[in-house]
């Protein structure tokens, strides 16, 4: 039996809805769901018919839960710069889409989900939403999330999360800007996809370039970003710190039954 796709595709009169498919590890990004996300967006902005598109989770429990521990466990300490470029190209590939594109928080979005949403033009969350930046509780350095986050947030609010990786619950990320719409959770896809309709009817053209400027200003606040991320992982992968502290993870889950 072949296995699951990991994006789904769907199209609703014009908006493409890419579903992200890993359920049973909360939609959490390996390889094949990263190198899917990057192409299937990469072709939808090259694709005439698609005037807008919507990102959200399979299941009712994540958006995305992040990086995929049991891959970021097994990193070689050489291996870790071309995983980096990879994940970085998806979020470029969220970046560089240049028609409407909205993250439906239906569920956990947290690391890798979180900073795929920060890099959508738009975001629409329930109150019971957990959604930031874990990354230091799993050893790494949270220098992209904070570096998206800058973009939304005070420095004290930024310190906060990025330094104590605690989650926000939906209702406290909208009171401080970080999801645009709050609705009750049964209601989060049709509300992404409805505002996705929406955007969609501004002047392609205009909504195009206005996208491309505000990339532009943030652009090279981003690319030193992952270039300081590829530099510290690599280090604290070099000292043995993630995967000592991301086994201790599964140990303590194990034993938790």
């Amino acid at each position: 039996m072949a296995a699951a796709a990991p994006v789904l595709i769907e199209r609703r009169n014009g908006v493409a809805l890419l579903i992200l498919n890993r359920p049973a590890a909360l939609n959490a990004v390996d390889a094949g769901l990263r190198a899917a996300l990057t192409t299937a967006l990469r072709r939808l902005a090259a694709d005439p018919e698609v005037k807008a598109a919507v990102i959200a989770g399979a299941g009712e429990r994540a958006f995305c839960a992040g990086q995929d521990l049991h891959e970021a466990m097994d990193l070689a300490v050489d291996e870790v710069e071309v995983w980096l470029l990879r994940q970085h190209g998806m979020y470029q590939s969220v970046r560089d889409f240049d028609k409407p594109l909205v993250a439906a928080l239906n569920g956990v979005a947290a690391g890798a989900g979180f900073q795929i949403a920060l890099c959508c033009d738009m975001r629409v969350g329930y109150a019971g939403l957990r959604i930031g930046q874990p990354e230091i509780r799993a050893g790494l350095a949270s220098i992209v999330g904070s570096f998206l986050m800058s973009l939304q947030l005070p420095l004290s609010l930024n310190q906060q999360l990025s330094l104590s990786g605690e989650l926000l619950s939906g209702e406290r990320a909208h009171e401080i800007g970080l999801v645009n719409h709050l609705v009750a959770q049964a209601e989060v896809l049709a509300h992404a996809l409805g505002l996705a309709r929406e955007l969609a009817q501004m002047p392609a053209a205009a909504y195009a370039a206005t996208k491309a400027r505000l990339r532009e200003m943030s652009q090279p606040g981003f690319d030193a970003a992952l270039a300081a991320a590829r530099h510290a992982q690599k280090a604290l992968y070099a000292s043995g710190e993630p995967q000592r502290v991301m086994r201790e993870f599964f140990a303590r889950r194990k034993q938790a039954g």
